[in-house]
């Protein structure tokens, strides 16, 4: 059997969700020999690739880069799982939502103006700053989103039932009692 070519990426978020995935410990062993790391921020590939069976995403859109990359993303990916609560619903950076990006408190005027003890100003050179969007959303409001694996981040345990089901060769079934957590 061919291993299951797996890729990660983090958008907007806290990283929270691999840190969680790399709590699956020992089992990250026998992983190994069962999948293909062929994306990940822990792996240094600057092109997503073609023909991915499945990819974990964590974090919510955020700038105009994410959209960019998610669309990507969609077209080359088999399976395609919001990995965490920030993905499947916004969650924490969402908050950023409040403060809106047309109003009198705009989010790099504070970060860059009014937070900075130096060198005060946006960065205007291209590629340093990507465009924001207008407001934060989940993943699902620009593609089709195969599973949602919640939490925040979703419990390792969680994590292994997905992956598991998918090397198992069944449909994951990510609700009730399906959702192990040990």
């Amino acid at each position: 059997m061919d291993r299951l070519r797996v890729a990660t990426i983090w958008f907007g978020g806290c990283s929270g969700c691999h840190m969680s995935f790399l709590d699956l410990d020992e089992f990250l062993i026998d992983l190994a020999a069962k999948i293909e790391i062929v994306f990940s921020p822990v792996v240094d590939t600057k092109e997503y690739p073609a023909a991915v069976d499945v990819c974990l995403i964590e974090g919510a859109l955020c700038n105009e880069e994410n959209v960019e990359w998610l669309k990507i993303i969609r077209e080359r990916t088999r399976v395609l799982v919001a990995f965490g609560d920030c993905a499947v619903t916004g969650n924490v950076p969402t908050m950023r939502n409040a403060l809106g990006l047309n109003n009198d408190v705009n989010v790099l005027d504070r970060a860059y103006r009014e937070c900075a003890d130096n060198n005060q100003g946006i960065p205007n050179e291209a590629g340093i700053v990507p465009t924001l969007l207008k407001r934060v959303i989940p993943l699902h409001e620009v593609v089709h989103v195969d599973l949602f694996l919640p939490g925040c981040p979703p419990p390792a345990g969680r994590i292994k039932s997905l992956l598991v089901q998918v090397l198992e060769g069944q449909s994951p079934v990510l609700e009730g009692a399906n959702i192990k957590f040990g």
